[in-house]
C-alpha cells in the first residue's frame, strides 16, 4: 500500500516511491526528507474563458467545488490528516474509475490522471455534456451534496475522508442507493444518477424522509461514511 495508516486519522507517504502526491491544502501534518511542496490544480479548471455564458457559469461552479491542493515531491515521507477525520487509503489499477466527493478526498499520487465531472454523470463515460453540468449543479444544490466529484484514473492510490469511518458497499446485480449526505465516492464501473425521492408518503410524513437519493449501478463499489455530516 502506497499510503500508510498510522492510526484511524493519519496516512504516512513515502513521496519518491509514490511519485510525488498531490493533497488537500493544510493536510499536511508534518514530513522528514527534502520535500518540495507547490500548488497544484486539476486540469480544466481555470480555462473556461471564450466558451460562452454556460460554460463560464459550469467553469466557476466547479472552481467553487474545488478544493486548494498542493504537489509534494522529492525525496522523503509525509504524514497527512485532516480535522480528526477518518482516512481511508484504496489502490487504484489501471481500467477502474475512481469517483470522489471532492471534499472526501483528502490525498492522491500524481501519476494518477484527474478531472472534475457533475455528480449527476459521473462514471460511465459522463455523459451529458454541459447540460448534464448544468442539471447536476440544480440538483446539487437540492440535496446539499457537492455539485461535482473528481475522477481519478490510472495507476495509484488515493486516501479517502468520511466522519466516523468509511465502508464498502459492493454494486453488483441491484443499484445501491445511498443518501448524498453520506456518499463519499465509487471504485469500478459504476455509474451516478442523483433523483427526487419526494413524494406523497413523504409529504404526510409516512416516507423515507431524504428528499435527494443517489442511485449507484454498475460493477464496483460505493464507499459511504458513517454519517450524514458534511465535510
Amino acid at each position: 500500500m502506497v499510503f500508510e495508516k498510522v492510526n484511524s486519522k493519519v496516512v504516512s507517504v513515502d513521496v519518491a516511491r509514490a511519485g510525488g502526491v498531490v493533497a488537500r491544502k493544510g493536510a499536511m501534518l508534518f514530513y522528514q526528507g527534502d520535500l518540495q511542496f507547490s500548488p497544484h490544480q486539476v486540469p480544466g479548471l481555470g480555462q473556461g474563458g471564450g466558451g460562452g455564458g454556460l460554460i463560464r457559469m459550469a467553469t466557476r461552479m466547479m472552481q467553487g467545488e474545488h478544493e486548494a491542493t498542493m504537489l509534494a515531491q522529492g525525496h522523503g515521507a509525509v504524514h497527512y490528516g485532516l480535522a480528526g477525520l477518518e482516512v481511508h487509503p484504496i489502490e487504484v489499477v489501471p481500467g477502474a474509475v475512481l469517483t470522489i466527493e471532492m471534499s472526501r478526498l483528502l490525498a492522491h499520487t500524481a501519476g494518477l490522471g484527474s478531472s472534475v465531472v457533475s455528480v449527476n454523470s459521473s462514471g460511465g463515460g459522463g455523459g451529458g455534456g454541459l447540460g448534464g453540468l448544468l442539471r447536476g449543479a440544480a440538483q446539487g444544490m437540492s440535496s446539499g451534496t457537492g455539485f461535482f466529484t473528481t475522477q481519478l484514473q490510472g495507476h495509484g492510490a488515493a486516501v479517502l475522508l468520511g466522519h466516523g469511518g468509511v465502508f464498502e458497499v459492493t454494486v453488483g446485480n441491484h443499484p445501491v442507493v445511498v443518501d448524498p449526505q453520506a456518499f463519499v465516492g465509487t471504485y469500478g464501473n459504476v455509474t451516478t444518477r442523483l433523483s427526487a425521492a419526494i413524494g406523497w408518503r413523504d409529504a404526510v410524513g409516512r416516507g423515507s424522509g431524504e428528499a435527494m437519493q443517489l442511485q449507484c449501478a454498475g460493477q464496483g463499489v460505493v464507499f459511504v461514511q458513517a454519517s450524514e455530516e458534511k465535510l
